[in-house]
């Protein structure tokens, strides 16, 4: 692990636990854990910055899939197949990532996340459940397109540069499945697992985890996943909606006052 000072440290933990917060509840934790990451460890190659982001993240998501699993309405087979596909997308992604130089990664994120928050805002009903408690029906030719273009595109995604990987899997599943935001969240959860997993064995492999670091700021991370599952549960699509576009919006303030100052 490299020589880090102490208040880096601190804050870096601080950061873990806000993204497992944010990631139980609306996805998207590594919109905050990687530029912290990149901001904190200035001078380390970028692929050991993804590589310990996903140390760090899978042992969040992990948690609040659990933790999801044990009390909500979860897709369990439909996120475990899309999940194969994000775990075989997942590691192509981590693959090319070897050579991402960092410089590329904040206008890539501010651009993906302006697209999100247009979405959110002009789709003010997504994501709710109709009033007579009803679903629509989901054809055969959507749980293919979940498959193969949530799981493989979205999970190529999330091992390339991983930020907002839960967010783009919440809507993705809203929209295709016609499931409802604490359902989509839910079952996000298992598929992002995948995603973790699939990214994090090829970094491993390649050598570019900074496995103690990773170990200090997964415990903090564990913590606020488990937090914000529940919080999620208790408040419902509302409140995940709502943190969505708070999320949203602060990073991209963020990420633009520190493009524009680089």
């Amino acid at each position: 692990m490299p020589d880090i000072a102490i208040t880096t440290l601190v804050i870096l933990c601080i950061a873990a636990a806000a993204a497992g917060w944010i990631d139980a509840v609306v996805g998207g934790g590594g919109l905050l854990l990687l530029p912290a990451l990149l901001l904190g460890l200035p001078h380390v190659p970028a692929a050991h910055v993804l590589g310990t982001n996903k140390a760090v993240a899978i042992v969040g998501t992990s948690g609040a899939a659990v933790a999801y699993v044990r009390r909500a309405p979860v897709r369990l087979a439909t996120g475990l197949r899309i999940g194969l596909a994000a775990l075989a997308g997942s590691m192509a992604g981590a693959f090319f990532a070897a050579g991402l130089s960092s410089e590329v990664l904040r206008p890539v994120i501010m651009v993906v996340l302006l697209a999100v928050a247009a979405f959110v805002m002009l789709r003010p009903s997504f994501g709710k459940e109709t009033g007579d408690g009803t679903r629509k029906q989901v054809t055969r030719a959507r749980t293919v397109t979940a498959i193969v273009l949530v799981g493989g595109g979205i999970g190529f995604y999330d091992g390339l540069f991983g930020p907002g990987t839960g967010t783009f899997l919440v809507l993705a599943l809203t929209a295709v499945l016609h499931l409802d935001l604490v359902t989509a969240s839910a079952t996000a959860k298992i598929v992002n697992v995948c995603t973790n997993a699939g990214a994090l064995a090829m970094f491993a492999y390649q050598g570019s985890v900074l496995w103690q670091l990773a170990a200090l700021m997964a415990v903090f991370n564990l913590a606020g996943a488990v937090v914000g599952a529940r919080m999620a549960l208790s408040r419902g699509s509302g409140f995940v909606r709502g943190v969505l576009l708070v999320v949203v919006f602060s990073l991209v303030a963020k990420l633009a006052f520190d493009q524009w100052t680089a």
